[in-house]
């Protein structure tokens, strides 16, 4: 299928490994400008170096920028002040107890995981109205509707992402301006490969075995039972920032394997 994304300039937060590593590569597949980001040159540029070699003919730009506070925002919006689609990916996440997590945490998880979109979309989504067309993505997960018990800040900023799309694309009405959120459910992102990894050796068992114990005990409602891949995630990213889903707009848009229980 073409999605028609020849033309278009995408960027991607977040987007040097992991689920927004996958979406940068899916953007250029389908032949949009894709410009990665992350917090250091090199990152970027080994990035920008693994899908120019794995896409022949790949438009990717790239820009070394810290989203935790407002100067990465606008180191960004400085050297890329015009795109056509913005996918806000760029996001952290830590266990930790509510007893223990300080107010210092509350506000660096917010920084990263919501204001850093806040500010993205303060900028670009007023020359997308402009030009009649654009695309906004929040990259949330499925702790936004499963408040984790072990990370209840990092939940709780998830659910404001997926509010935050939906006010967004409250203000786009009878434009060709789509805001959704996308919901992904336990994914094999190389930090979580590593993870897994290491609690096989530390217990003495398989990987598949590390596996299937997560699925029973921790996320026992998964349908699929298994980690969700980087790449099915991208797939659905890559078509609601195509022209082919302009019937798709505030929608909080679940890839979680089933986890989530509720039907609507």
């Amino acid at each position: 299928m073409d999605l028609q994304l020849n033309g278009k300039r995408a960027l991607v937060t977040g987007s040097t490994v992991g689920i927004g590593f996958a979406i940068a590569k899916a953007l250029a597949q389908e032949g949009a400008e894709v410009i990665v980001n992350s917090r250091t040159e090199e990152k970027v540029s080994e990035a920008k170096r693994r899908i120019a070699t794995e896409i022949s003919n790949s438009k990717i730009a790239g820009v070394a920028a810290d989203l935790s506070s407002s100067d990465g925002a606008a180191k960004i919006i400085e050297a890329y002040p015009e795109i056509d689609i913005l996918v806000n990916n760029v996001g952290i996440f830590e266990p930790r107890a509510f007893e223990q997590t300080p107010d210092a945490d509350w506000l660096k998880f917010f920084e990263v995981n919501v204001m850093s979109g806040v500010r993205l979309s303060r900028h670009y989504l007023p020359q997308m109205k402009d030009r009649n067309w654009g695309r906004v993505v929040f990259i949330s997960s499925e702790s936004a509707a499963n408040i984790p018990a072990e990370m209840i800040h990092y939940g709780v900023t998830k659910t404001a992402q997926v509010a935050l799309a939906r006010g967004l694309a409250e203000t786009t009405v009878g434009t060709g301006i789509t805001v959704n959120s996308v919901l992904p459910g336990p994914t094999l992102s190389e930090g979580v490969g590593t993870f897994i990894q290491q609690l096989a050796q530390e217990q003495g068992v398989a990987i598949e075995e590390v596996e299937k114990q997560f699925f029973q005990n921790t996320r026992p409602s998964s349908l699929i039972k298994r980690f969700i891949q980087p790449e099915e995630v991208a797939s659905l990213v890559a078509y609601i920032c195509s022209p082919l889903s302009a019937a798709t707009n505030g929608a909080a848009l679940r890839v979680d394997g089933g986890v989530v229980r509720s039907i609507f």
